[in-house]
């Protein structure tokens, strides 16, 4: 995607008077991680993990509930009623995969969110992808040309979301590490691919099928029966039934590419469900993150047996 394609598409959402605030503050949109608009608070850019208050901190810009409401119904295109499935998640995915989350006040129904109005705060996660981030661990978790079961353990912002897409971009299309095969992606959040109206915003591959805002344990079976995959794609595994899921998809001979919060293999193995898997040597490679020099780096990577195979 063009960076200037990306810039507008973020621009065009807000109020036009945000607008101009983040035009001047700066016109290269490429190292803005994050946009915050809060009712009665300032505007809050975060870029290169590194906060700032816009105009300046002395001078903060108040979001009024005027353009609140105008940045909405510019990401709504003015009907937020038709978005009620989207917004019952917290969230809306726009044209480039860039993220929107909402807080509000919610609407239930039979116990369960029905919808959320009166939104007061609007979080813009501004979608970057890094093609090639997972240049220097695909040697190391393929063998024969064929995927390992891998499991990458990471932090929260150390670009694990980034790195899989990346990962699954290469396995799709091939390279000399790895043949070309059909991908199955479960993106409970529209991370991996930023999918605006079915489609993927991100480049995930030619031989890539995505079940777009689906629960994980849910779509994994889904796509074992419908698409029949050779590697699913999932991220942020938690719950019983997604561990349950993946083993269920091992045992149908798919490769698995997941990822778990964690800082490292020993909190991992300390997981109820998971632990055992990794006891029982299910996984084939462990991808440790880390960012405590820059997003995205890699700690570690260990096989089945803890051994490690990499280290920075």
């Amino acid at each position: 995607m063009e960076r200037r394609e990306s810039k507008d598409q973020i621009l065009n959402i807000l109020a036009k008077s945000v607008r101009k605030i983040i035009l001047e503050d700066s016109s290269d949109m490429e190292h803005i991680q994050e946009i915050r608009l809060r009712t009665g608070q300032p505007v809050r850019i975060v870029r290169n993990n590194t906060e700032a208050v816009l105009p300046t901190p002395e001078n903060p810009h108040i979001i009024t509930k005027e353009e609140m409401r105008e940045t909405m119904e510019y990401i709504s295109h003015y009907s937020l009623y038709a978005y009620e499935n989207e917004l019952r998640q917290g969230f809306l995915t726009i044209e480039g995969g860039h993220r929107v989350g909402v807080a509000g006040k919610v609407i239930l129904e039979k116990e369960k969110v029905k919808n959320i109005q009166y939104i007061s705060s609007v979080n813009i996660r501004v979608s970057h992808e890094f093609l090639g981030c997972a240049d220097s661990i695909i040697p190391y978790i393929t063998k024969n040309r064929q995927v390992c079961h891998t499991l990458i353990i990471s932090p929260p912002c150390c670009g694990k979301t980034t790195l899989i897409r990346d990962l699954i971009r290469q396995i799709s299309d091939g390279n000399q590490y790895v043949k070309g095969c059909s991908v199955g992606v479960v993106d409970e959040r529209s991370e991996l691919g930023g999918c605006y109206l079915g489609i993927a915003q991100n480049h995930l591959g030619s031989r890539t099928d995505i079940l777009d805002c689906c629960p994980k344990a849910e779509g994994m079976i889904m796509l074992i029966r419908s698409m029949s995959p050779q590697v699913i794609a999932v991220d942020e595994i938690g719950s019983g039934d997604d561990i349950h899921a993946i083993e269920y998809a091992m045992q149908c001979g798919c490769k698995l590419i997941a990822s778990v919060h964690g800082l490292d293999m020993e909190e991992a193995s300390r997981k109820p469900v998971l632990g055992e898997m990794i006891r029982r040597r299910m996984f084939e490679r462990y991808v440790v993150l880390g960012n405590r020099h820059r997003p995205g780096e890699i700690r570690a990577i260990y096989d089945e047996r803890g051994s490690v195979l990499c280290r920075e």
